[in-house]
């Protein structure tokens, strides 16, 4: 018999090997959502965010353009809204909050109702915080009947 042969008539010898299964670290548990409401105040001067509770009634956080800026002319800019947003997020985060609406305000009045440039800084900022958005509105004040705009009769002759 050749060596062929007997390694061919051997018997096959089957190893098993061994895995550790280790458990999986336990991720975090799915506890009630909290939500929450942040209000964009973004005008051509400054923009604030006012981190509530459902109800509006409690503060859970809040921070404006001008706290992160040293120069007025920065503060309606969207990178201190950015870090204004990035400010509510992290105090937002300890207090428990997973989700939020967000409502934002323009001016209103007389002179155009359109939000200032931090407006939608802000809710980019906001949304890469993980945490889940529900409604994105508008609140800005519209006036039904309002005060004459000035200019005089003839409006403003430049």
């Amino acid at each position: 018999m050749s060596e062929i042969e007997a390694q061919v008539e051997a018997p096959v010898k089957t190893t098993e090997a061994v895995v550790d299964t280790k458990d999986q670290p336990q991720t975090k548990k799915e506890g009630p959502e909290k939500w929450g409401i942040a209000h964009i105040f973004s005008s051509f001067n400054n923009t604030i965010i006012h981190m509530t509770d459902l109800t509006g009634a409690e503060t859970v956080a809040i921070s404006s353009g001008g706290v992160h800026v040293n120069a007025d002319r920065y503060e309606s800019s969207p990178f201190a809204a950015m870090k204004a947003a990035n400010a509510v997020n992290e105090a937002t985060r300890t207090k428990g909050f997973t989700g939020f609406h967000i409502r934002v305000r323009a001016v209103g009045g007389v002179g155009s109702r359109v939000p200032g440039p931090g407006a939608q800084a802000a809710i980019r900022a906001l949304a890469r915080g993980g945490f889940k958005i529900g409604r994105i509105d508008d609140v800005t004040p519209i006036p039904h009947d309002t005060t004459r705009k000035k200019g005089g009769k003839r409006g403003r002759r430049v």
